[in-house]
């Protein structure tokens, strides 16, 4: 089993800057993509952004410039530095993982992390 632990939430002023950072531990072979999605109340669960294991990217036409997403391989956590941030990122932020067993590929998810922007 793996497990992902997300920290790094909070309340921000509109223009303020988060850190998001998500650990994956547990019985595993590798992980390929690890990424961040969010979730704003009435809507559908949205990619923010991603990155492989050799460090390509990919965002949200609505974060790309203010959230740069890094990894750690070695310690197998992910980042999300946000930044000039608007009341609009208002969500609960999920982190997830492609995880290869060594047999076979599974998505994992976060428990979620709540990221309120005030105006």
């Amino acid at each position: 089993q793996v497990q992902l632990v997300e920290s790094g939430g909070g309340l921000v002023q509109a223009g303020g800057s988060l850190r998001l950072a998500c650990a994956a531990s547990g019985r595993f072979f590798s992980i390929n993509a690890m990424g961040w999605y969010r979730q704003a109340p009435g809507k559908q669960r949205e990619l923010v952004a991603r990155v492989t294991q050799s460090g390509s990217t990919n965002y949200a036409d609505s974060v790309k410039g203010r959230f740069p997403i890094s990894r750690d391989n070695a310690k197998n956590t992910v980042y999300l530095q946000m930044n000039s941030l608007k009341p609009e990122d208002t969500a609960v932020y999920y982190c997830n993982a492609e995880v290869f067993s060594g047999s076979y590929y599974r998505n994992y998810w976060g428990q979620g992390t709540q990221v309120t922007v005030s105006s």
